[in-house]
């Protein structure tokens, strides 16, 4: 795929602006980390070139100079909250993170529950917490919380609170997700700094919106098209251009919420240093595109993704479909169709001659594969093996799988486990695949161009199931379905 972003220069460009941060209030900063540390799938789709763990390779290269807190809400702990990404509860993400940070070197100083009021599931997770070894702090809530500024700032406000020592110059407060916190973590942490006599300062990271891009750029638009659930959106930071003179783009809750930050600020340590939410921020992605041209194509693409996601997610429970609503503005703010990709017009050109599921695969070199349903392989299956071969070399009318490889797979699935489908899943070929490798030198060769399809985008005419929709974008392909099913029926699974 083409780039259009420098991983190296980011990396190297955003170390150094926070190394100035921490400079500025002597020695010590509090670092609010919004978004994804790991996994910014959004991040490297809109922004071809971008690594998905970029952020965490930046914060290695401070290692020696960070901790961590995490902070989580005793709520979403009580309400068993979990991440649609990963599928897991908020507390068990705390625990994968804490062992990515301790992995990699990064030290981990506490998790800090938040809004705790004695929930029993927030308690039974400090004992786990304890028995784990972790420091746990609490943090209570604060009646008029964040208006009553005179409250907050002080003993019976952020002086309830459980302070987290720490030792190091930069302190990253991160979570599992959104509404947990971090943000009154970072400035009850400045209260306790204060009073100890120590001057450390706050700053805030947010890779999207981009900051110095403008305001209808794609990339920003792309973003409004990812948080469309939280009915949020991009503005111009109005105390930026008043301060400055200068039009900067920011998330329309950072700029609401700045007055209350900045006086929050001002009560703590006497000023604010701040005249604007972009001047809290420390965001240097948008100066590390090399090529405006690429992002602005690939986060077009990400806008209509997010509709198919959406109109498909409707079509499966019912809901969200004032979701869909407004990615069609958003698409029109773009200058998108539902018809972006040339997948989609393939898919449902060859569905209609052949009358079965078709999947098509815009791959690297622009050329556009397709793949339908068979007696052996599902369209999702078809597809990948025709791009795979596709991308290698292989004649496409070759049968690169053996049936000796295929027919034990689907005898199982039919004769012992309970199928009535003896096609393949996108696992169960790759299965077969591998094992014909063993002895095949062509089956070999078109296993291994599957790095060859990290980054490309399927389209389906129909719904595929969630199995392989899971499958193909473990391989890093991008998949986008027509919002109705394969069969008549009540059930889909």
């Amino acid at each position: 795929m083409h780039k259009g972003f420098s991983n190296e220069k980011y990396i190297e460009l955003q170390a150094a602006r926070i190394k100035e941060r921490i400079a500025q209030f002597g020695g010590k900063l509090y670092l609010e980390f919004g978004g994804k540390l790991f996994d910014d799938y959004h991040a490297s789709r809109v922004l071809p070139g971008f690594e998905p763990d970029s952020k965490f390779r930046m914060l290695k290269s401070l290692a020696d100079d960070i901790e961590v807190i995490i902070a989580i809400n005793a709520n979403d702990i009580e309400k068993n909250k979990a991440r649609g990404d990963l599928g897991i509860t908020y507390d068990e993400d705390v625990l994968r993170l804490a062992d990515i940070y301790r992995t990699n070197g990064i030290a981990v100083a506490a998790v800090v529950l938040t809004q705790y009021s004695g929930q029993p599931a927030a308690d039974l997770f400090r004992r786990r917490l304890a028995d784990l070894g972790i420091t746990c702090k609490l943090h209570y809530p604060i009646e008029g919380y964040p208006h009553d500024i005179d409250l907050i700032v002080s003993e019976e406000g952020y002086g309830r609170n459980e302070f987290v020592e720490t030792t190091r110059p930069l302190v990253v407060v991160t979570a599992p997700g959104p509404g947990s916190g971090k943000l009154a973590t970072c400035l009850s942490q400045l209260y306790h700094e204060h009073r100890l006599g120590v001057d450390a300062g706050y700053a805030k990271f947010e890779t999207f919106p981009v900051w110095n891009l403008p305001l209808k750029h794609p990339v920003n638009i792309a973003y409004e098209a990812a948080t469309v659930d939280l009915d949020d959106s991009n503005i111009i930071d109005p105390f930026h251009l008043e301060a400055y003179g200068k039009t900067t783009v920011n998330y329309n809750r950072d700029v609401e919420a700045f007055p209350v930050v900045r006086a929050l600020m001002e009560k703590i340590a006497g000023e604010s240093p701040y005249q604007s939410p972009t001047d809290m921020g420390v965001n240097m992605v948008g100066f590390a595109i090399t090529d405006d041209d690429a992002c602005v194509e690939a986060a077009r693409m990400e806008i209509v993704r997010r509709y198919f996601t959406a109109v498909v997610n409707v079509k499966r429970t019912g809901a969200g479909q004032d979701h869909v609503d407004k990615l069609k503005l958003i698409m029109k703010k773009a200058g998108v169709t539902k018809d972006f990709s040339p997948a989609r017009s393939a898919a449902l050109l060859k569905e209609e001659t052949t009358g079965s599921p078709v999947g098509a695969m815009v791959l690297p070199d622009g050329s556009v594969v397709t793949g339908k349903t068979s007696d052996r392989l599902g369209a999702a299956s078809s597809l990948l093996m025709n791009a795979l071969k596709s991308v290698t070399g292989v004649d496409m009318e070759l049968e690169v799988i053996s049936n000796e490889a295929i027919e034990p797979i689907s005898r199982l699935k039919t004769q012992q486990l309970g199928s009535r489908n003896p096609r393949l899943h996108p696992d169960e070929t790759l299965i077969a695949l591998s094992i014909t490798s063993a002895t095949s030198e062509v089956a070999a060769r078109v296993l291994a161009g599957l790095p060859k399809l990290r980054g490309c985008d399927a389209f389906f005419s129909v719904i595929i199931s969630a199995t392989d929709e899971a499958l193909l974008k473990k391989l890093g392909i991008n998949v986008c379905c027509e919002p109705k099913f394969e069969r008549s029926g009540y059930y889909h699974k």
